[in-house]
């Protein structure tokens, strides 16, 4: 199994409705690569965004059909993280890396 750097272990923020509403709650949702697990993303999310993680819930998200148009297209999957920081913290999104 492949290392995977800090950089690369987070693919992208999730930034839907409810993703919103778990930011009252000190929670962010970020797409992760599939080989990632709980103890690497939480040594990752504190170097690089410099938060105190309290917690991390992973989501996998299977592959599905999905119907357009009368025709069968695949959806991929994904690994999604819902990352709990410490109270009083928070991780800008709209800033970047």
């Amino acid at each position: 199994m492949a290392k995977v750097s800090f950089y690369d272990s987070i693919v992208a923020p999730v930034i839907t409705e409810k993703s919103t509403n778990l930011s009252s709650l000190n929670k962010v949702v970020f797409k992760v690569v599939d080989t990632a697990n709980k103890k690497n993303l939480k040594k990752n999310i504190e170097k690089l965004f410099k938060v105190n993680v309290t917690k991390i819930n992973i989501i996998n998200k299977k592959n599905r059909t999905k119907f357009t148009r009368g025709r069968a297209v695949k959806v991929k999957g994904y690994k999604k993280a819902i990352v709990t920081l410490k109270k009083g913290q928070s991780i800008d999104l709209t800033t970047g890396i």
